[in-house]
């Protein structure tokens, strides 16, 4: 039985898989993928979570089981017919290059009763490397969610080795985006999904109707544009020690942002919004001086 008062969970629903690093030396294994990576961060800042993904009945499968339950994420699984999903980044000859097998290929989510009761009961929701290019699967996710624009928060995050079809994915993402609480976007998913900057990304989505979008720049930090048009801006964290792996600062980011979100309320003017985005400037500075994606504080 829940316990009598428990706070109601944030639901982040996407992709779950092995993330693969290959590199002259050693070949290292982690679990991952965004959504997962943003569950367990979620989890580290101290909120109740759940996670709805596809994950395989084999030994991958045991493992991504294993480490939710670690940091106790409620996991409520579609189960892969091919296995889990696998992710191998290799970095042997310099630029690292990305292969999925075809569990990640053709990953789908089931939305059924457990599904549609979690989701329906969570106060916000978070969707990340969701397959927007499957439009039934899509649709199947947008009807369990009612008044997304008071709890949906949307990261496309794409992935070049799992994008079936760029101009469908961009369809049905814009159509969400523009109902939803807020919108993160990276200069990576400006450039594979619109072949074009990022802030002519912002733009686009502030003109199709999106009401908060979050813009991350890498080593030029982040914005928020919200209101009519008001935008804040912060550059990233410095902090001691060398960068080790930008992999998990997207979702680090993301994650922070969502509990701030959490705990505090949605920002109402510039002055939160700016704090909002130096706490979530510091987690992901903090994230990036480890190896793998598990979220870190300073």
């Amino acid at each position: 039985m829940p316990e009598l008062n428990a706070p109601a969970r944030v639901v982040v629903v996407g992709d779950a898989l092995i993330d693969v690093l290959r590199d002259s030396e050693a070949s290292r294994e982690f679990p991952g993928g965004a959504a997962l990576n943003v569950a367990v961060g979620l989890a580290v800042l101290g909120v109740p979570t759940t996670l709805i993904a596809m994950v395989g009945d084999d030994a991958d499968g045991v493992g991504l089981r294993s480490f939710l339950d670690q940091y106790g994420v409620e996991l409520i699984a579609t189960v892969g017919p091919v296995g889990s999903s696998r992710a191998v980044s290799d970095r042997t000859d310099g630029e690292p290059r990305y292969f999925f097998n075809d569990a990640a290929k053709g990953r789908r989510i089931e939305f059924g009763a457990a599904e549609r009761t979690a989701l329906a009961a969570a106060p916000f929701v978070v969707v990340s490397c969701f397959p927007f290019d499957d439009t039934a699967q899509t649709e199947a996710f947008a009807s369990c969610v009612t008044d997304p624009e008071h709890r949906l928060v949307i990261d496309p995050n794409p992935r070049a080795g799992m994008l079936h079809d760029g101009p469908r994915f961009v369809r049905n993402f814009e159509a969400l985006a523009a109902r939803s609480l807020l919108v993160k976007v990276g200069d990576e998913d400006a450039d594979l999904l619109y072949d074009s900057t990022l802030e002519d990304l912002r733009e686009r989505l502030i003109d199709s109707g999106a009401h908060t979008v979050l813009a991350t720049a890498g080593r030029l930090g982040a914005s928020v544009t919200f209101a009519q048009n008001e935008r804040v801006t912060v550059p990233i964290a410095q902090l001691d020690g060398p960068v080790i792996d930008t992999m998990g600062a997207g979702d680090a980011t993301l994650a922070a942002s969502v509990c701030t979100i959490v705990t505090d309320g949605v920002p109402q003017d510039s002055t939160a919004w700016q704090a909002l985005l130096a706490d979530a400037m510091l987690t992901a500075a903090a994230t990036c001086r480890h190896e793998g994606a598990l979220l870190r504080r300073p």
